[in-house]
């Protein structure tokens, strides 16, 4: 079911005759284009021979080296752990699925939750339990009152505790302790999926992005995942992963069932550009920009949303969860706004069981500054025209 709304949403996210919130990626002109120019011609021909060639299954050795100083400022425990770099890092998710998941196997996620994950864990057989999440993170009674209301042991819980897709929230740091704490010596591992992390808004609430792995608490084992999709860019397929050296070692040798390697290419671009220091300069952009597409989005739903529909304003990343009146549905509303040129992504394509539908994701990140108030405007007529369907029908 999820795989079938991952190819719809890849085909409406790159439609160019609608206004699309649908897509969850950079908007094209604002690719680092003039920088990779510069650092790729600046290359010596040694190295340029090299971005043709096969490369290290667990990674191009400047890239790692260059990730671990990186990850370290970010509290990262790099030297007990190793780095394996992955074609995206959706990649990595499906080594890690691949490693520790047989059909049946109990995975537990958030609801919402990432639709491309939740592929990955349909595609291997996984049993999914998902754990609602409020505006502070996962409902920490609701996941203490599934663990003990399973008859085994779950594999791993999979969550996206910064800038959420699709709900965009940023978890507190007491609810991430909190989740540590009812994990510790349950053995369930957690899988931490970390896209969004650098995209903050307001310098003051960075610490907020603080990594889970990085608070140091005993009895739970983290993977760590991240990724250069929502940076450099999605074409460039460059995602990464931090675990214990056991988990490192079985993973590498699935990645290299997979790939062999992620392009030598692709890694040797992005290695240049962390270790010349573009990357902090080419960050404060990106907020600056993403910041104002989200002002602009927030003041037109302002302006024209019914005010029975309702939402969080984010932090950073890229989107807005928008939650509908429960008596109508996100899918309904799409079918209207679709009609008049605009799309976006229904709710129940990131509920695991594929019900809830009183929820659309928006996302502003892809958005021209110029379309998204007139996108907002139809969307908003789509709305209010579901929404007096509804009385009509209950009257």
């Amino acid at each position: 079911m999820h795989s079938e709304d991952i190819k719809l949403l890849m085909k409406q996210a790159s439609g160019k005759s609608v206004i699309s919130f649908a897509g969850g990626m950079p908007n094209n002109d604002l690719f680092p284009v003039k920088q990779i120019d510069d650092i790729y011609n600046s290359l010596p021909e040694d190295i340029k021979k090299l971005c043709f060639q096969y490369g290290p299954t667990s990674g191009y050795p400047p890239l790692i080296k260059s990730l671990q100083s990186y990850l370290e400022k970010k509290g990262l425990p790099v030297q007990d752990n190793k780095i394996l770099i992955t074609t995206g890092s959706l990649q990595a998710i499906s080594i890690i699925t691949q490693e520790f998941i047989n059909e049946g196997d109990i995975v537990l996620t958030e609801n919402p939750c990432f639709v491309g994950a939740l592929s990955v864990f349909e595609t291997f057989g996984a049993e999914i339990h998902s754990i609602p999440i409020d505006k502070d993170g996962i409902d920490i009674k609701a996941l203490k009152r599934k663990i003990t209301s399973l008859d085994r042991t779950p594999k791993f819980l999979y969550v996206t505790p910064n800038y959420h897709n699709p709900a965009g929230i940023i978890y507190t740091p007491e609810r991430k302790k909190e989740l540590l704490e009812v994990l510790s010596g349950t053995g369930i591992i957690l899988l931490e999926d970390d896209a969004y992390s650098d995209l903050y808004f307001n310098e003051d609430e960075k610490y907020l992005t603080k990594p889970m792995k990085s608070f140091g608490i005993q009895g739970v084992d983290i993977i760590y995942t991240g990724s250069f999709s929502k940076i450099l860019g999605p074409g460039f397929r460059l995602g990464y992963m931090l675990s214990s050296p056991e988990i490192f070692e079985k993973a590498e040798t699935i990645k290299q069932a997979l790939d062999a390697c992620t392009s030598n290419f692709m890694q040797i671009l992005g290695n240049e550009f962390l270790a010349q220091h573009k990357l902090e300069s080419y960050l404060k952009f990106l907020r600056s920009e993403y910041l104002e597409r989200k002002n602009l989005l927030q003041q037109s739903l302002e302006k024209y949303m019914p005010n029975t529909v309702t939402w969080n304003e984010p932090k950073g990343g890229f989107y807005i969860w928008l939650k509908l009146p429960s008596h109508i549905k996100s899918t309904d509303i799409f079918k209207e706004s679709v009609t008049n040129g605009v799309v976006f992504v229904t709710g129940r394509t990131f509920d695991p069981a594929s019900i809830k539908d009183d929820r659309l994701r928006l996302s502003f990140s892809n958005m021209p500054k110029d379309s998204i108030e007139k996108g907002v405007i139809i969307l908003a007529k789509a709305v209010k025209k579901v929404l007096k369907n509804a009385k009509v029908k209950s009257s």
